[in-house]
């Protein structure tokens, strides 16, 4: 938990644990993370390189290592600026993860990817395309998780039937905020939010990484707020008049004139989705009922949508849940090793929650 200081001396409580559950609190436990091998993430990028053009696709293996940290590994080895390597997306350190690079090499010139030394990472492949990597062009991601001396309680079955068919809240996950376990097990607030509070109180932050950073989890951290009052109110499911609706797999919305059973027929089968804001300058693209509510939800808040218009972020929305697909689970032993895909921006550790404490 962290306290962030607002205007005229108002504390705000940046409360990461006291977000609600969707399918309540759940009894079984388990450890996740004792080892890189036990969280496996494999990048679905929608589309396949094209074969020619002056971008170069890496795919690639890290185990322990930052996104950020291997991008500038293979700038050095190619030879490149920073600035011609993207990915399209951060993926977990703690983690083995698959995932593309960009790199944009004119020529016919293709490096020599045996050489390649970086500890913890290799190059499983490599394809040209004629255009830019970019962030967020992923369709997906898919996990293998291996949770460990777990605990499962009666309702386990039947708490993953529910979070099938019923998806999870669409939360931002903890690392986002720089959240991390302490060994008393007790989570502590760490660098993400605590740089959000400086910002709030009017500190500048020079660092350009760490800025961003802090933006996101403010941003991230209302978002979150948000979406667990409206599960707390059984809204989850629910449609308001005025509601932005999301296309599946589109960012584009439409606003919901009239809540009739064609619409709750296809928010049932997933072809659109309810929203929930990403704050930004301007007004909330929600009307009529919604936006009464999400406005009331919003109250005390002003500081924060402030800073963010001023640093002239979007109004954007975000699909309020999110449901795993092609889920499947098996007990090993002491283990549980579950299998899903999730679309692009979606946390698995948000399923997890819904399923186990770990």
């Amino acid at each position: 938990m962290s306290r962030c200081r607002l205007a005229g001396s108002t504390v705000m409580v940046l409360d990461t644990q006291g977000w609600q559950y969707l399918h309540g609190k759940p009894s079984s436990t388990g450890t996740f993370k004792q080892q890189p091998q036990d969280f496996i993430v494999r990048e679905q990028l929608g589309y396949a390189p094209s074969g020619e053009g002056e971008h170069i696709y890496v795919w690639l293996e890290k185990t322990n290592l930052n996104t950020a940290f291997v991008a500038e590994q293979l700038a050095k080895f190619c030879q490149i600026p920073l600035r011609n390597v993207t990915y399209a997306g951060r993926k977990d350190k703690l983690a083995v993860t698959e995932q593309w690079f960009g790199l944009h090499i004119p020529g016919n010139s293709e490096p020599d990817w045996q050489s390649f030394a970086l500890e913890g990472a290799r190059v499983l492949s490599s394809q040209r395309h004629t255009k830019k990597l970019r962030t967020g062009v992923l369709k997906g991601n898919a996990f293998d998780i291996r949770l460990r001396d777990v605990t499962l309680a009666e309702d386990f079955a039947e708490r993953l039937a529910n979070v099938t068919a019923h998806g999870v809240p669409n939360y931002f996950a903890e690392q986002r905020f720089g959240v991390k376990q302490t060994p008393d097990d007790t989570w502590q607030v760490g660098g993400n939010l605590a740089l959000a509070e400086k910002m709030l109180a009017g500190e500048t932050i020079r660092n350009r990484n760490k800025r961003s950073m802090a933006i996101s989890a403010l941003r991230s951290w209302v978002f979150n707020t948000v979406v667990s009052a409206r599960v707390q109110a059984s809204l989850a499911h629910q449609p308001l008049p005025g509601d932005a609706i999301q296309l599946s797999g589109s960012n584009s919305f439409f606003i919901c004139d009239q809540v009739d059973e064609v619409l709750l027929k296809r928010l049932q089968e997933r072809d659109i989705l309810l929203t929930a804001p990403m704050l930004g300058k301007g007004e909330l693209a929600s009307k009529d009922q919604a936006f009464a509510w999400e406005s009331a939800q919003l109250n005390g808040f002003e500081p924060a949508r402030a800073l963010l218009s001023e640093l002239g972020l979007r109004q954007e929305r975000r699909a309020l849940l999110t449901t795993p697909q092609d889920l499947t689970w098996k007990v090993n032993g002491d283990d549980l090793e579950l299998q899903f895909s999730l679309p692009s921006g979606c946390y698995a550790t948000s399923v997890l929650r819904e399923i186990i404490r770990y």
